[in-house]
């Protein structure tokens, strides 16, 4: 036996090829639990998809499905023989849901977008008739935002609000245009039906605008973001005065307010967002 063999064994309590054959056939039974994630439905996959799908042959697929069975994160119908997620990966979703906090996972990617941008970003939520601010990620190098963590602004007039409405469902929607519409300035659409078209045109981009609607010197980009159900649980936004936020460079900012939307969205694990992303 070479040293380096004797330490492997020593340390590990096998040898160094064991330990790469370990950690070779943990990745492989990983790529099981991904495949099987990534193709859901109440049938499963049969053992020959699950084989080619997985590009691993059909006895390893069965060795190595073993332990998963084991933990309950793949079960196997006794009469199909079709495999399927099991309980045990429920467990863990909701374990990893239940410890995230939106803040958390939005903080890197509003970072990331107040350095590319140079801009101060938000991190809204919807609550009743009123986007509420959870976050706030300033440059110290531009012009101050007003905004504050905490406070409220009517949705409809802006981008945030426009964001999170756009991709609501109607009983979310239908009450807050259903109110009068106050004009917060000379630009605020207070016309519920021009205001649904404004919505139809935040779909089709991906990231919606308030153009001087409730500030009157001040330009807005927002793009939603998503939960692991695929529902608009918040909104980010891009913010500045006009003079710095042009309309040549909303077209700039806009996609890539969406692009951190659909990031964060992932974290949160929004299946639309990652098809998106790919």
């Amino acid at each position: 036996m070479t040293a380096v063999d004797a330490a492997g064994t020593a340390a590990t309590g096998g040898t160094v090829g064991e330990k790469r054959n370990d950690s070779s056939s943990l990745r492989k039974a990983l790529l099981l639990l991904a495949v099987v994630s990534d193709h859901p439905s109440p049938e499963g996959l049969a053992l020959a998809e699950l084989a080619e799908l997985s590009g691993v042959n059909k006895s390893t697929v069965l060795r190595l499905a073993a332990p998963l069975m084991e933990k309950n994160l793949i079960e196997r119908d006794r009469v199909s023989g079709r495999f399927r997620l099991g309980f045990g990966s429920l467990r863990l979703g909701q374990s990893y849901l239940d410890s995230l906090d939106l803040r958390s996972a939005a903080n890197e990617e509003l970072r990331a977008l107040m350095r590319m941008t140079a801009n101060t970003v938000h991190l809204v939520v919807l609550s009743g008739h009123d986007v509420v601010y959870l976050d706030k990620v300033e440059d110290q190098a531009t012009v101050r935002m007003a905004s504050r963590i905490g406070a409220s602004m009517p949705a409809y007039c802006t981008a945030v609000g426009k964001a999170i409405l756009a991709y609501s469902p109607e009983e979310v929607v239908a009450p807050i245009l259903s109110v009068p519409l106050a004009a917060i300035t000379s630009k605020t659409i207070t016309d519920p039906e021009l205001l649904r078209l404004e919505l139809s045109s935040v779909r089709r981009r991906g990231y919606s605008i308030d153009d001087r609607e409730n500030e009157p010197e001040v330009r807005c980009v927002a793009a939603p973001i998503f939960n692991h159900d695929d529902m608009v649980v918040a909104a980010l936004s891009v913010s500045s005065l006009t003079s710095r936020m042009t309309p040549a460079k909303v077209r700039e900012v806009g996609p890539m307010a969406a692009q951190a939307g659909l990031q964060i969205s992932v974290k949160l694990g929004s299946r639309k967002a990652a098809a998106m992303l790919h």
